[in-house]
């Protein structure tokens, strides 16, 4: 997700889809008059407070929860930067802030005041907890136990250890995990367990049985419910539900006199309720697939409930978590080369196996929840629980899944829990008539440069429901993990708008901190690792928050890996300047500057960059000159000679020092030449300007993949390297070696050396000078032989390097390394070495057979062992910056 504020723009974005009641009142009429079922393709104030736990109609005990307040902070620079921890930093001033501990009544029954859940102290005033906001107790209705559980919470200290800054601010820290442990105990006491009160969408939602269908739905804001929909003609008073003491309204439909379900799959279906806005008709909070109609504006919540035999039945297992991550970042949609919204089908045929061809071993798909816009890019959820109509049915979906787990390809969701769509046609907002029932009240609750609504993550059912939603996509669909977007919005009450990170803990430990979503974070972080081990987590946050990726049970929030955001950043910034403005050391700083034990993904550009009003690096190296001069019987221009070098180089140097993982948004591998543009018409704001928009044209939603194809041109080549690179990663391991050290940044030579695990990387970014006979220094000796490089002819270069050449270590210190071979190095190449003897045998010897391995579907051979000789070197296996 953008977080630039440059333009003030996040994503094209159209006024909000508002109704009023008598809008609702016509479209529902409408919807009325038609009686045959919907067809389609099947293949407040921030207090503390009083909760009154009383008696649930559905269980003997009833949970409670406390809200939060926090404290909006003005923010400075619209810059964003990501910081880390610097051996020998100077620690920053402690936090004056105070906090308590919650004190919760052990008795369920009784009246009692729980203490407001944030590191905000001060008010003490209580009040009885409003109706909308009491908290639902639900039976479980799952027949069949499941084995699987989230272990206990840890002691929450060993952040301490791993980073001494910390404990200047551990009041906070110790207050976050206090609140986490507070939560996890009362949904242990009033829930069954985190593994139980996860299943949210088995108590509701629609529910079946053998005797018939139960919808719950929680809206306490309502004052009058009845679900309506084809199979009863919409009839508003055919069906009333029953409201409980909690809010959550209930009707059970039984079978008809055939056994047959009450309600036919593919059904339209909405819940009609009285509330303090006037009448309303929602989409099901809970649906599992909605549609929009041909012609119509509003979605219909869809029951989709297919018989057995149309069902999809996963035939192959979940892939094991690779040890080094390389991403695909994709989006079904505009995956095609033609102007069309792709589908699910066609995503599974045509670009699963490229994908595996290219030698990643995930892939991430963007806009899979449910998003009445289009051009939101997905950001916008309506729907959470549904997957996108636009691309085919859950089924479809669920195919697709598993062929990639065929080919042995990770499949990660791009989730959206840090906000929704401020539809309340289609989505949450206001779902049940009030402004304050998923999302905090007031201006709190509204994203203004996003233009959506912010979540409660205080609320109990909130909770509920993401939880839920995060557990529906891992075990419905068999999604292998998440890349939970917009995280920074989530964790700091300003969002991390006009705001800079500095690097100054009191900017992650202070009143601008959201405890209430760094808890939500941690819990779902536990839900996720504890009952699907082999799930991979991954949080989008520019901040550089503090224990980020350090293990809950440490006193972490969790995540697996941080996408290390200010690389694509640099790359920009770099490319804005001349070849002689560039500082290695700049360059070199920047990749490695991410926090001790706290994994990331690196990437040069994603999505982001790519979004039209943006710039691709490929755009920003070739400009025009990408339209004219990229066919081979072409004599290239010099702008196109330093854009092939200089990309190549680009990605390689990020894959190998920025990070554990690596991430490319599709076609950026071949340098796509265009930028992304959804179909949009022209937006008319409120303020009564026009925003014109593009006629609605899918010309620039596609991806063209036969540009890449295309033998002659040198788009080919770019992608070939692309290829190349991940299968010399999957074959020596180097992302993920603790081995990692650099020798050079020289800024007369505008060379860079380091090691990464086994092998030797040589970056010469200089743009005339190539070096003979140039000493670089190594660990180990022996022979070395070249096993990537970016001048060969395949990938578009001069082919001005010898592959059969061998290189022979000195004995001696060089560079602070004990050995050194005699190099040439190319202007604008990047040249990798590896010893021979060190080299698995799977791997080629010359670089352009590295292509015939992206035809073997087998997986790839494990990397070997680093040898005894790695250990010799364990003060350099940090990450080190010379």
């Amino acid at each position: 997700m953008v977080y630039y504020t440059i333009s003030g723009i996040r994503l094209p974005c159209v006024p909000s889809v508002h109704h009023n009641s008598s809008s609702h009142r016509n479209s529902s009429s409408v919807a009325g008059n038609a009686s045959t079922a919907l067809s389609f393709p099947l293949k407040k104030h921030s207090l503390s407070r009083k909760i009154v736990a009383g008696s649930s109609s559905y269980d003997s005990e009833a949970s409670t929860t406390a809200t939060s307040r926090k404290v909006l902070v003005p923010g400075g620079d619209s810059s964003f930067t990501t910081n880390v921890l610097v051996p020998g930093a100077k620690p920053p001033s402690s936090t004056d802030q105070l906090e308590t501990s919650d004190i919760v009544s052990e008795d369920p029954k009784v009246l009692r005041e729980v203490p407001e859940s944030s590191s905000m102290v001060g008010d003490t005033s209580t009040e009885v907890l409003d109706e909308q906001e009491k908290i639902a107790v639900l039976p479980d209705t799952r027949e069949k136990t499941d084995k699987r559980t989230v272990p206990p919470p840890g002691a929450g200290q060993r952040i301490y250890d791993i980073d001494p800054i910390l404990s200047s601010f551990r009041q906070h820290l110790d207050y976050r995990y206090s609140q986490y442990k507070r939560m996890r105990a009362d949904i242990d006491k009033f829930e069954g367990g985190l593994e139980k009160f996860s299943r949210g969408y088995e108590k509701f939602g629609f529910i079946r049985s053998e005797t018939g269908i139960t919808y719950r739905e929680w809206a306490p804001g309502a004052t009058r419910a009845a679900l309506i929909g084809d199979f009863n003609n919409w009839n508003p008073n055919a069906d009333v539900m029953a409201r409980d003491e909690f809010g959550v309204w209930e009707i059970f439909l039984p079978n008809n006199a055939d056994g047959s379900s009450p309600i036919p799959h593919g059904s339209r279906v909405k819940i009609r309720m009285d509330t303090p806005s006037g009448l309303k008709d929602s989409i099901p909070a809970w649906i599992k697939f909605a549609v929009q109609a041909p012609g119509e504006i509003p979605y219909n919540g869809i029951y989709y409930d297919p018989p057995e035999e149309e069902k999809y039945v996963f035939k192959h297992p979940q892939p094991k978590k690779p040890k080094s991550l390389r991403i695909y970042e994709s989006h079904v949609g505009m995956s095609s080369t033609e102007p069309k919204i792709n589908t699910y089908a066609n995503f599974r045929d045509e670009m699963l196996p490229r994908i595996k061809k290219l030698g990643y071993n995930a892939v991430q798909i963007m806009a899979i929840q449910e998003h009445s816009y289009y051009a939101s890019f997905g950001y916008h959820v309506t729907n959470f629980f549904a997957p996108s109509s636009r691309f085919g049915t859950p089924d479809d979906l669920k195919s697709l899944i598993d062929k990639a787990h065929e080919l042995g390809l990770l499949v990660l969701m791009d989730i959206v829990h840090s906000h929704a769509s401020n539809n309340t046609l289609d989505g949450l907002n206001m779902f049940d008539g009030t402004d304050s029932h998923y999302f905090h009240s007031g201006s709190r609750g509204h994203h203004w440069m996003w233009d959506s609504r912010l979540f409660n993550y205080g609320s109990w059912e909130v909770v509920r429901y993401l939880l839920s939603n995060a557990r529906w996509w891992l075990d419905e669909f068999k999604f292998d993990g998440f890349r939970f977007d917009g995280v920074t919005s989530m964790m700091y009450t300003h969002h991390g708008l006009q705001m800079t990170f500095t690097g100054n803990y009191n900017e992650y430990f202070g009143f601008a901190t959201d405890v209430d979503a760094v808890v939500y974070l941690m819990l779902v972080n536990d839900m996720i690792h504890g009952l699907f081990p082999e799930a991979v987590s991954i949080g989008e946050d520019v901040s550089g928050m503090p224990t980020f990726c350090v293990p809950i049970q440490d006193g972490g929030v969790g995540f697996d890996y941080r996408l290390h955001m200010a690389i694509a950043d640099k790359w920009i910034e770099l490319l804005q300047k001349r070849d002689e403005d560039w500082r290695m050391g700049d360059i070199i700083h920047t990749l490695t500057n991410r926090r001790w034990l706290e994994k990331c993904i690196s990437y040069a550009e994603s999505h982001d960059q790519a979004l039209v009003g943006d710039k691709t690096i490929a755009f920003w190296l070739m400009d025009k000159d990408m339209y004219d001069f990229m066919a081979l019987d072409r004599p290239a221009t010099p702008l196109i000679d330093r854009g092939i070098a200089l990309h190549k180089m680009i990605r390689l140097i990020t894959m190998a020092l920025g990070g554990e993982g690596y991430l490319n948004f599709m076609g950026n591998e071949f340098g796509h030449p265009e930028w992304i543009d959804f179909p949009r018409g022209d937006q008319h704001l409120p303020n009564g300007k026009v925003v014109p928009g593009n006629n609605n044209s899918f010309d620039k939603c596609r991806r063209r993949f036969d540009l890449g194809d295309a033998e002659y041109l040198r788009y080919h080549g770019l992608q070939e390297f692309d290829r190349a690179m991940h299968h010399l990663e999957g074959n020596y391991g180097f992302m993920t070696d603790i081995h990692q050290y650099i020798s050079r940044k020289d800024e007369g030579d505008r060379v860079i050396v380091f090691e990464r695990g086994n092998l030797v990387f040589v970056f010469n970014f200089h743009w005339n000078n190539s070096y003979s006979d140039y000493r670089i220094g190594c660990h180990k000796s022996g022979k070395y032989k070249i096993v990537l490089d970016s001048d060969d002819a395949l990938f578009g270069g001069f082919d001005r390097l010898d592959h059969n050449a061998e290189y022979f270590t000195f004995e001696g210190w060089y560079d602070d390394r004990p050995r050194s071979i005699m190099v040439y190095t190319p202007a604008r190449t990047a040249v990798v070495y590896a010893l021979v003897e060190d080299k698995p045998e799977s791997a080629p010897l010359k670089i352009e057979t590295a292509a015939t391995l992206a035809d073997d579907n087998e997986r790839e051979p494990e990397p070997e062992d680093a040898p005894e000789a790695a250990a010799e070197d364990a003060a350099a296996s940090e990450l080190v910056q010379s």
